[in-house]
Order: C-alpha cells, then sequence, then structure tokens
C-alpha cells in the first residue's frame, strides 16, 4: 500500500473465477491512490485503515434493508467506525455522532486508525458506468471516494454535504488522472 492509507480487499461477485477476474481488474487500478488522495483533500494525515467489500445487489440490497430499511439494491453503503467525523467542514456537510451509551473506543496513537467499511455492488457500477458514458474503472473509484467522505464523516442528506462531496470527488479523481 501507498501513501496514508490500507485497504482490505474482499470480492464476492460470483463464483471463484467471476471473483477472480474482478480482483485482477481491481490489482490494475488506482484504490490506494484514491483512498490516499480523498484523505489528503480532506486534511486527514493519519495512517489509517478500511475494508472494501466488492459484492452484488442481492448483498448490497440485504445491508441496505438491514441498516438502512431500504429494501433495494444500491451502489454504495460506508460503514464508519468513528463515533464523529473526522474531518473540520460546516456542519450541514457532515454527519452528526449518534447518541449511544456504548463506550468509545480509543485508538492507541501507535496504530493504525480503522475508518470502517465500504461495500460496492458491481452490478450497479455496471450500470452506472454504462449509462454515464465511462469505464467501470472509473465509476468505481468514483464511488470509493465517495464511501472514504463517508467514513471520515461527510454526509450527502443535505444539499451542501452533497455538493461538498461530488467536488472532492472529482478532484481527487483528476488529481490521480483518472479519465472516464
Amino acid at each position: 500500500m501507498q501513501g496514508n492509507s490500507q485497504i482490505e480487499l474482499y470480492v464476492t461477485v460470483g463464483d471463484d473465477q467471476q471473483n477472480a477476474a474482478l480482483e485482477e481488474m481491481l490489482a490494475s487500478i488506482q484504490l490506494d491512490a484514491v483512498v490516499s488522495s480523498t484523505l489528503h483533500q480532506v486534511g486527514v494525515t493519519q495512517q489509517v485503515m478500511l475494508t472494501l467489500l466488492v459484492t452484488d445487489d442481492a448483498a448490497i440490497q440485504e445491508m441496505n434493508t438491514q441498516y438502512r430499511q431500504q429494501d433495494k439494491p444500491t451502489d454504495v453503503l460506508s460503514f464508519p467506525l468513528l463515533d464523529a467525523p473526522l474531518v473540520d467542514a460546516p456542519t450541514d456537510q457532515l454527519w452528526h455522532p449518534q447518541e449511544q451509551n456504548t463506550p468509545t473506543f480509543i485508538t492507541p496513537p501507535e496504530t493504525v486508525m480503522n475508518l470502517g467499511d465500504v461495500v460496492m455492488s458491481w452490478p450497479a457500477i455496471l450500470r452506472q458506468a454504462q449509462e454515464a458514458g465511462h469505464s467501470p474503472a472509473y465509476e468505481l473509484l468514483y464511488l470509493l471516494s465517495h464511501g472514504v467522505l463517508h467514513l471520515v464523516g461527510y454526509d450527502d442528506q443535505t444539499e451542501p454535504g452533497y455538493q461538498a462531496m461530488i467536488r472532492i470527488q472529482q478532484a481527487v479523481l483528476q488529481e490521480v488522472g483518472q479519465e472516464t
């Protein structure tokens, strides 16, 4: 891994052959660079890790139903492990800490901070890439940046948050030289 991020990757889109083919494609694109650039764009400089799961529509629909009460597939889900946003941005661009009676987990300073999990639907990536007229790799990297922004605190449920995320995602893909 390069930069200040580590990505633990899992692929479950079909049979072993399909999974291996997608893993090979993912190894050839700039996952690490996109995560590092996204973190850099929002001022996160510490060592971090995250998990990326690329799966199918059925699996992401199940998670979307369970965690967001939306019984439909989606393109990307993020599951932050932070108790509060890590970034310094206007509050109308950020998710708000949940009121919980659970103990706060403190990452020791000498260890890597685990931001959480990003889950993507490969079929949704393929559909959206075709609809937008760009490559599946571009779509996946765009959604990866989007997922990382959610992990560090951004929320697209408000117009200012949505616009900030779009600006950052576009800047990230431009910075890493990703062409549509």
